[in-house]
């Protein structure tokens, strides 16, 4: 997972577009993790996430928004990390008992593996991968698939308002420069009514899911988180023959407390928000924290990557 990162460029801009804001950040200027921050929100269903569908509905709404963020930061014309909402970004895990080194020859084998586990034409998909050890023997390439028209809306968006995209990314998968422990832990994190969970160990990912869930975090009940993370954590138990040790909360603001009894009675580990990890207490400079509070980890997690 950390060499994924390393062999990404590295802007020290970054945008995200989500379903209902546009948000920018840029750092380094002065030494600090994040110079300033600027926010703007969208209109409802100018943003609808998808893997398969168009999911800017409203082009010139999302283009002003990001433009006044630009105009905000000052960063007209600068290449940036564009950071995508998690339906649009499909992330899997295949396992191969040997693993191409070069990538001409590694892509068209990961669209031959996936092309029945996206509803579309392998072929129209922009494919990014890293090679990790697999649990017992060969390679498990860490793979992220995009329909290439979808995330051609959301980079003429940030072009046409005087962006130049260098990076494109999940914004779960920018979360994770934020989880530095090397112990088995299970990130829950909401966007919207989208839950992703990812469980990374030594370094590694291990698990990563997205469901479109019922409410969004301000509305969603204990047990319907809880029925959704625990197929992923006995998954995990079962295959990696290891328990979680720590379970971290993201995007359910003041709700953590209400969440944290049922999950740890039944999952039988520290729950805790994202930001209090005990891990990330000598890292997480005030800025970035600052950024996750205000439910923006995709954002602090890039600029952590940047700062690495």
């Amino acid at each position: 997972m950390r060499h994924w990162f390393e062999a990404m460029p590295h802007p020290g801009v970054v945008f995200e577009v989500a379903q209902g804001f546009v948000a920018g950040a840029h750092g380094g200027r002065r030494g600090r993790l994040v110079e300033e921050l600027a926010m703007e929100p969208l209109p409802e269903g100018a943003v609808v996430p998808s893997p398969v569908e168009d999911n800017i509905l409203d082009a010139p709404a999302v283009q002003q928004a990001i433009g006044r963020v630009v105009e905000r930061l000052g960063v007209r014309g600068d290449t940036v990390a564009l950071l995508l909402p998690d339906q649009a970004v499909r992330v899997f895990l295949p396992q191969f008992d040997d693993f191409p080194r070069r990538a001409e020859e590694a892509v068209p084998l990961l669209r031959w593996r996936l092309r029945k586990s996206v509803p579309f034409d392998v072929e129209e998909t922009l494919v990014s991968y890293a090679a990790q050890p697999a649990r017992e023997k060969g390679v498990e390439a860490l793979t992220a698939l995009a329909r290439q028209r979808i995330v051609r809306q959301y980079e003429a968006a940030a072009t046409d308002a005087g962006l130049v995209p260098g990076v494109v990314l999940g914004s779960t998968l920018a979360t994770l420069p934020l989880i530095e422990d090397t112990r088995p832990v299970l990130l829950a994190r909401m966007a919207g009514r989208c839950l992703s969970t990812t469980i990374t160990a030594a370094q590694r990912l291990c698990v990563f899911r997205s469901t479109e869930m019922s409410a969004e975090a301000s509305a969603l009940e204990p047990q319907a988180l809880l029925d959704e993370i625990y197929p992923a954590a006995a998954f995990y138990q079962d295959t990696w023959k290891d328990n979680l040790e720590q379970i971290l909360l993201a995007g359910f603001a003041a709700r953590v407390e209400e969440f944290r009894g049922p999950l740890e009675r039944e999952l039988e580990c520290a729950v805790k928000p994202l930001t209090a990890s005990a891990t990330l207490s000598s890292r997480l400079t005030a800025e970035a924290r600052a950024l996750a509070d205000r439910q923006l980890h995709a954002l602090a997690g890039w600029m952590m990557n940047y700062n690495a």
